[in-house]
């Protein structure tokens, strides 16, 4: 295996010099089709226009965006799996034209690529079928997270072949998955979320983000290290924690570290959650609110939120609020409130690090540059933002009620479900590129800052949730 003390978005390419840096950095600066950033907004835009182009047409992107189906014994997920065999030879024949394309331009060597991506598409089916399971979420087997522990094992126990790391593109496949993310992220959403669950994110996001990073800083961490702690926190935990990786250029071990303390508190408030919302009395709604200002992962977060809906369904409980209630104040505050704010902090703070860090680690004085900003600003980014705009301009036509009726189902879920893909083609990488010990070398003080954080966020979130917007959150769960 490569070494993994690289610059996250090098793609594999030292970044341990200013000088390098800066090479590195005229690099990035090039055209609309010479990076891996742009690559990473071409290729997500196109999945979403030839979405938008089938649903618009009558049609959908269904059949090649495949997911398993649930199952609750091995025949039947291996009959599914038979089904829709052609399906998965489709979907995995166009991620290979996809990202074959893009590393050819970027003079990247397909043909050691290709039977990498193979091995672990393969791989990836098998985990996505392991997700489907009826029982996974009480497990907390979500697909991600399970490539991300099954990559770690398989790295640390065996020496992989290096020719395998030609497939293991971390920074690619997260970028495209987070431009894939934007399309289901409409701006719409924040209207229909009201001004409640956006202020109510807004703070979460600020205060749980510079406690982190004051913290992580007093303790001596590097900067940028703090802002991958901070934002892994305060947002979208282990795509936040990728993204500012990239825009602050951060080591890919700092990214690993933040996202193994990230999957840790998020495992922890899956059970602490839910059982202290039962223990308090509070309803579905308000519950669902904390869950979504607290929890560091969508995946954890949703498991969380159904269990108190479930709690809220026994007869032997008097939770208040409709059952449902739970994962709509959570899916408003967390997928909707918290994760749109991946972009914003990416945009701010690549060009703090841009401006300040950088200048300081040189210890050259020098006036922002808007050049310098723009070659170094992460340009997945804004692939992210025209995804939402496009999908923002698609809502408009719809009432919240029908968008979830008709666009959701037809476009919107195919790109989740493609996300998906990307996304645990992504954990399985990184998996399979961290050794323990890159973890464990940055000893106890990352997880002192991180769980400075989590005690503030779970307190801001209570205080809001249960007392300052408790009326709002309650009429969520009014009625049965």
């Amino acid at each position: 295996m490569s070494d993994t003390n690289h610059s996250l978005p090098s793609g594999g390419h030292p970044a341990n010099t200013d000088k390098d840096r800066g090479a590195h950095v005229t690099h990035r600066g090039g055209g609309l089709f010479s990076t891996e950033d742009w690559w990473a907004v071409w290729v997500g835009l196109l999945v979403i226009v030839i979405a938008w182009a089938l649903f618009a047409s009558g049609s959908s992107i269904k059949w090649l965006a495949v997911a398993p189906a649930r199952w609750s014994s091995i025949g039947a997920a291996g009959a599914d799996f038979v089904k829709h065999l052609p399906n998965y030879v489709a979907l995995f024949l166009m991620f290979a034209v996809l990202f074959g394309v893009s590393l050819a331009a970027l003079r990247q060597k397909v043909a050691h690529f290709l039977p990498s991506f193979l091995i672990l598409f393969i791989a990836s089916v098998l985990i996505f079928h392991l997700g489907a399971w009826v029982n996974a979420a009480k497990y907390n087997l979500e697909p991600p997270l399970v490539a991300l522990a099954l990559g770690l094992v398989i790295s640390n126990v065996f020496r992989l072949p290096e020719w395998f790391s030609a497939g293991l593109r971390v920074e690619f496949y997260i970028k495209v998955g987070i431009v894939l993310l934007g399309a289901t992220l409409p701006f719409t959403l924040l209207v229909w979320a009201g001004p409640v669950a956006v202020g109510q994110a807004t703070i979460v996001s600020l205060v749980t983000f510079f406690v982190i990073f004051f913290a992580a800083t007093a303790f001596g961490l590097d900067k940028r290290f703090a802002a991958v702690l901070g934002v892994g926190g305060a947002v979208c935990g282990v795509s936040a924690a990728i993204a500012i990786a990239g825009a602050v250029r951060a080591k890919r071990e700092q990214a690993s570290v933040a996202i193994t303390l990230v999957i840790l508190w998020a495992i922890v408030m899956i059970f602490v959650l839910p059982f202290a919302s039962r223990s308090l009395g509070l309803s579905t709604g308000v519950a669902g609110a904390w869950i979504g200002t607290s929890e560091f992962a969508d995946a954890a977060g949703i498991a969380a939120a159904q269990a108190y809906g479930d709690f809220a369904k026994s007869a032997a409980d008097s939770i208040a609020g409709a059952p449902e209630a739970s994962l709509q104040a959570f899916t408003l505050m967390k997928v909707v409130g918290r994760d749109i704010w991946i972009g914003i902090w990416a945009f701010l703070l690549a060009i703090v690090a841009t401006t300040r860090w950088e200048t300081e680690d040189s210890g050259v004085k020098a006036k922002a540059n808007a050049g310098e900003i723009w070659a170094r600003f992460p340009k997945f980014v804004i692939g992210f933002v025209i995804a939402s705009a496009l999908v923002t301009w698609i809502a408009s036509h719809y009432s919240l009620a029908d968008y979830r009726k008709v666009v959701t189902p037809e476009f919107v879920a195919p790109i989740t479900a493609l996300r998906t893909w990307a996304f645990i083609f992504c954990f399985f990488s990184i998996g399979l590129t961290t050794r323990v010990r890159s973890l464990t070398a940055t000893g106890i003080k990352p997880f002192l800052a991180f769980t400075a954080g989590v005690v503030v966020n779970i307190a801001i979130g209570y205080v809001l949730s249960a007392h300052v917007f408790a009326s709002y959150w309650n009429s969520l769960g009014q009625g049965s």
